[in-house]
C-alpha cells in the first residue's frame, strides 16, 4: 500500500525530473486557456465598450443574458459545442470535435460573459469621469476603448486573472468536447480527475502543485502591476496638483 510520503516523494521527482508527459499536459494546459483568453478579450471588451456607450432596445434582456452565460454548467456549455461539431451538428464538416480547437471553443463560450460582466462596471465608472471630455475633443468609438482600457489598465488586469482562472480551472466542458484523449487533448483538470481514479495519486498532485503554482503566479503578478499602475498613477495626479 502507498503511504503518503510515498505519494509526496514521486510527485516532487516527477516535477524535478521535467517528466515528459507532466509537461505536455501543462503545455496544453496553458496553450488551450491562454487562446479561450485572448479570444474573449478581443469579443467581451468591445461589447463591454458598446453597451457602456449605447443605450438600445433590449439592453436589459442582454444584461440578463450574458449573466445567464456565467451562470450556466460548464457541462451544458460543453454538451452545446459538443452538439455543434458532431458529425450531425452543423459544423460537423470541419471535424474539430476532441481536439483542442473544440476545447478553447467551450472555454471562450464560458469565459466571454466574464470578462463582458466584469469589464462593464469599469468602463462605466471611466466613462462617468471622462467620457464628456472625450465627446467634446471629438474621440470615435474605435479611439475610446484604447482610452478607457488604458484608464481602467489596473481593473483589466482582475478582469483578465478571473477569466484566466475560471478558464484553466474548467473541468466539464472541455472533457466532453476534448474526451481527454492522451497526447492529444488531455490537460491538467481532466488528467487529474483521471489519474485520481485510477489511483495514480502521484502524477494528479503534481498537476494539482502546478496549477496552484499557476494561480500565485498570475496573482502575485497581476498585484505588482496593478499596485505599480496605481502608483505611477498618483504620482501623476500629485504632479498635475503641483
Amino acid at each position: 500500500m502507498t503511504t503518503l510520503s510515498d505519494t509526496l516523494h514521486q510527485t516532487f521527482s516527477l516535477l524535478l525530473q521535467l517528466d515528459e508527459s507532466l509537461w505536455e499536459i501543462i503545455l496544453l494546459s496553458l496553450q488551450v486557456s491562454g487562446t479561450a483568453l485572448l479570444l474573449a478579450v478581443i469579443i467581451g471588451l468591445p461589447i463591454a465598450l458598446g453597451l457602456t456607450l449605447r443605450r438600445f432596445p433590449g439592453e436589459r434582456l442582454l444584461y440578463i443574458l450574458v449573466d445567464t452565460m456565467m451562470a450556466l454548467p460548464p457541462v451544458v456549455v460543453g454538451l452545446v459545442v459538443y452538439l455543434l461539431l458532431s458529425r450531425s451538428g452543423p459544423l460537423g464538416v470541419w471535424g474539430l470535435l476532441y481536439t483542442p480547437t473544440a476545447m478553447i471553443i467551450a472555454q471562450t463560450l464560458l469565459i466571454t460573459p466574464i470578462v463582458i460582466a466584469l469589464a462593464l462596471p469599469l468602463f462605466k465608472q471611466h466613462w462617468a469621469r471622462i467620457g464628456e471630455q472625450l465627446v467634446v475633443l471629438g474621440y470615435r468609438p474605435r479611439q475610446i476603448l484604447p482610452t478607457l482600457l488604458y484608464e481602467a489598465r489596473a481593473g483589466i488586469m482582475t478582469v483578465i486573472l478571473a477569466a484566466f482562472g475560471r478558464g484553466i480551472a474548467e473541468i466539464g466542458a472541455v472533457m466532453i468536447v476534448g474526451g481527454n484523449i492522451d497526447q492529444h487533448t488531455r490537460v491538467m483538470t481532466t488528467a487529474i480527475a483521471m489519474e485520481t481514479q485510477q489511483g495514480n495519486l502521484a502524477l494528479a498532485l503534481a498537476l494539482g502543485i502546478v496549477l496552484i503554482m499557476i494561480a500565485l503566479l498570475i496573482n502575485s503578478s497581476a498585484h505588482l502591476i496593478s499596485a505599480s499602475i496605481n502608483a505611477k498613477g498618483k504620482r501623476h495626479t500629485q504632479g498635475i496638483q503641483l
